[in-house]
């Protein structure tokens, strides 16, 4: 398929509604998907199972899956009773795939040719991790935790030698495109970023690294940040960025950017997530 390699960092609704936008365009598609979560059913199996969480890399999967796919369906399905009340299905297969392939890429893999996936899902990191962030003076250690503060200065990971699979930073070297966000900044974002070997493979890619802030600030993790404090937050995790994509109608303030900047609408008839078409349109303008 002809079209620009295109990456996409983040995790859970944000980086779906990014693979959604970036299909319309992209020859070459890859997700490098936060497996850092630590609640509802990914908790859970992380426990049960020991495997990583599950829940953002199943999104990705379904917003890469063939339209009017049953299977996709299917595995977004969420138990309401008995003992499997809260898991989504699709966390149930992948987590059988994972152990019947004995590799989580594979396992991933699979998952994807049975959706008929139009790309590539990569964990940030094959191992199980925990987020810890540093707020307020103190530290603060699991996501769900994390998302519960404000005034966050920075998020690490536990272990902090957890690498990212190999094809996940050649895929990061070989874009043409590098799309970061949307999503929950700490918690999805930085949560793939701060896998160490990712942050430096956006650092060394010759690609155009593209920014697409949320539209509006999330509380508390991001209470109060202006589209530059997000930006902010990229630079002191090392995440480098060319260009910043957003839409200040929505209410967050611009403030003070050292990088270029687009603000243009990004919604639809739901003025509270980005609209596929319209992220689409403005991220293939900004390639051209």
């Amino acid at each position: 398929m002809t079209g620009p390699a295109v990456v996409a960092l983040g995790g859970g609704h944000g980086t779906a509604v990014t693979l959604q936008a970036a299909r319309r365009y992209a020859g070459k598609l890859t997700a490098v998907v936060s497996v850092a979560d630590d609640g509802g059913s990914s908790g859970r199996l992380r426990k049960l199972l020991n495997v990583v969480a599950l829940g953002d890399l199943r999104k990705c999967l379904v917003a890469l899956a063939a339209e009017d796919s049953a299977l996709a369906r299917a595995i977004e399905h969420r138990y309401e009773e008995g003992e499997l009340a809260g898991h989504a299905l699709g966390n149930l297969v992948l987590a059988g795939l994972i152990e019947s392939t004995g590799d989580l890429v594979s396992g991933i893999h699979a998952a994807a040719e049975l959706l008929g996936a139009e790309g590539d899902v990569l964990p940030a990191t094959v191992e199980r991790v925990v987020l810890k962030a540093e707020a307020n003076g103190s530290e603060v250690a699991g996501q769900v935790a994390v998302s519960r503060v404000g005034n966050i200065d920075s998020v690490s990971l536990v272990p902090a030698d957890a690498r990212p699979p190999r094809l996940a930073t050649e895929r990061l070297l070989a874009a043409d495109q590098i799309l970061i966000g949307p999503g929950s900044l700490f918690t999805s974002v930085l949560a793939a970023g701060a896998v160490p070997g990712i942050a430096e493979a956006i650092g060394r890619s010759q690609a155009q690294r593209v920014y697409i802030c949320n539209l509006r600030p999330q509380p508390p993790e991001t209470s109060g940040f202006s589209v530059s404090d997000h930006v902010e937050a990229l630079a002191r995790h090392n995440v480098a960025i060319d260009v910043v994509l957003c839409d200040t109608i929505q209410g967050m303030p611009l403030g003070d950017l050292a990088v270029p900047v687009v603000d243009v609408p990004l919604t639809g008839d739901n003025s509270l997530v980005h609209s596929p078409a319209k992220l689409a349109l403005a991220l293939s303008h900004l390639l051209a």
